[in-house]
């Protein structure tokens, strides 16, 4: 009779079980949906059926949450230490080790001045992973997806004014080089 109730409550409750699980899954699914939603706001509006999409783990990994075709990858940045509530980011996937570095400096340290001192170090002792020369870095943020403004800039790692014509400081009115002659050396676009 004891194995007749155990079988009888087993079969009962299964059914519940995978209701649970398929629960699960959808509520998942859905924040899936939403953060890839989210990260590819920084994306243009072309490239975003052909955009991959990652979420950042704790220990500077990442997990694909959509595939793409081409070399541009978004991901949500908001979750860093002094980044505005909302903040996603695109660059090249070639650019990824060096996101990586990036995420591990601003979370190793307690200011802005404190991760520039750990970038200037890692720049100096040649640790500072290099990004892909000419990829694009689509930045937006603000407090809102509503309020927020999109930053490009163009990576040109060693570029100097004599390397590239362009200028290294902003006084022309144009796109300029910033961090000239370093890893970190950008071709800044005005428009924010």
């Amino acid at each position: 009779m004891r194995r007749l109730t155990l079988a009888v409550v087993a079969i009962a409750t299964f059914p519940l079980a995978v209701a649970q699980t398929v629960a699960a899954q959808a509520v998942a699914a859905r924040a899936d949906e939403a953060a890839i939603d989210k990260a590819l706001a920084a994306a243009p509006a072309r490239a975003r059926d052909a955009t991959m999409v990652i979420r950042w783990n704790d220990d500077f990994t990442y997990e694909t949450l959509k595939e793409g075709t081409s070399r541009l990858v978004c991901y949500d940045r908001s979750d860093e230490p002094r980044r505005a509530p909302f903040d996603v980011q695109c660059t090249s996937v070639g650019n990824l080790e060096r996101v990586a570095q990036n995420r591990r400096f601003r979370a190793t340290s307690a200011d802005r001045d404190e991760e520039n001192a750990l970038i200037e170090a890692a720049e100096r002792d040649g640790s500072r992973v290099v990004p892909e020369y000419g990829s694009v870095w689509l930045s937006m943020r603000g407090q809102d997806r509503e309020g927020a403004s999109v930053h490009t800039t163009i990576a040109m790692p060693g570029a100097t004014t004599e390397s590239t014509g362009f200028p290294e400081d902003r006084s022309q009115g144009g796109a300029y080089i910033m961090d000239a002659g370093t890893t970190t050396a950008h071709l800044m676009i005005p428009g924010r």
